[in-house]
């Protein structure tokens, strides 16, 4: 789809989706995979986080430990799948102090791409994503439709064709970007593995996320630019998610293998590798003194 016609056609588009069943859970690809879905593309749901951070050599002992009392996303590769975000901010980087300052309310806009970015093109599925923090909750809501119908929404201002149950998602993000005059930042990428609960612990989530990498220009998907590493190689991020609670045997094994809780935004991690805000002693940690060291062109 090219200019306009990746609107007009957006219709169809998404009735073609809702015509065809759709299984995905809430952060792998929305091709088949993991939980059932609701028929609309609109997913919103609250969650618990807590992030770790745990060297690499430590990965393998705690993925035998998950994989013995949950279960792996079949349809993930071994190694992970890509993920990237492309994220949304002010020219004077609200939603980044929002998140250093600490503030009770905060939110973020994001585009999303599960996948590997060499082969998005406009027809390729993203997810325009709002992702807030009320307390201690994590919320989230989003929209899936094609790359080039969320470039001409989100960068160009071009309004977006929707249905009545995605209409309330579709005007917020548009104020938001409007009001605020939102723009590209960074982007973020790494390779997840996924992990969901079973039996008892239905609603359960654990990511490791490894490699974890970003830019700060050429921020389309597929433009092939060079990345760096925002948090060191040997650090993988782990992240358990929960509807209600944490099982004791998952705060167990962190502390069994030496996971280390961290305050860590991949977004704020970003923003201050490549010297767009100072880093604070509140916010996301200085990770490794030569970031200079962590340079790698993205394959």
């Amino acid at each position: 789809m090219k200019g306009h016609a990746a609107l007009k056609d957006l219709k169809t588009w998404f009735a073609r989706r809702a015509a065809s069943p759709q299984r995905s859970h809430e952060d792998v690809p929305t091709e088949p995979a993991g939980y059932q879905q609701t028929a609309s593309r609109l997913h919103s749901f609250n969650r618990y986080e807590i992030k770790y951070l745990l060297d690499e050599f430590r990965v393998p002992e705690l993925r035998s430990a998950l994989t013995a009392r949950m279960v792996s996303d079949p349809f993930s590769p071994q190694g992970g799948y890509p993920v990237t975000s492309l994220y949304y901010d002010t020219a004077n980087l609200r939603f980044y102090w929002e998140k250093i300052e600490g503030l009770r309310f905060r939110r973020k806009l994001r585009m999303r791409l599960y996948g590997e970015p060499a082969e998005c093109t406009d027809e390729t599925s993203v997810q325009v994503e709002i992702k807030q923090r009320v307390n201690r909750v994590t919320q989230k809501r989003r929209i899936e439709l094609p790359y080039g119908a969320a470039k001409h929404w989100l960068d160009r201002r071009e309004a977006l064709p929707c249905n009545r149950s995605q209409k309330g998602f579709v005007d917020e993000v548009t104020t938001l970007i409007g009001n605020l005059d939102l723009r590209p930042i960074v982007t973020t990428g790494y390779l997840r593995e996924a992990f969901v609960g079973r039996d008892a612990d239905l609603g359960l989530r654990v990511t490791i996320d490894h490699k974890v990498h970003g830019r700060d220009r050429d921020l389309g998907f597929a433009s092939g630019a060079t990345n760096r590493f925002i948090i060191p190689p040997k650090l993988a991020v782990v992240e358990i998610k929960a509807n209600e609670r944490v099982p004791y045997w998952v705060t167990d094994l962190a502390a069994r293998i030496d996971m280390s809780v961290v305050r860590i935004s991949k977004y704020c991690q970003s923003v201050q590798a490549f010297g767009m805000a100072p880093r604070s002693r509140t916010g996301a940690p200085q990770l490794d003194s030569d970031f200079s060291a962590m340079d790698f062109v993205a394959t």
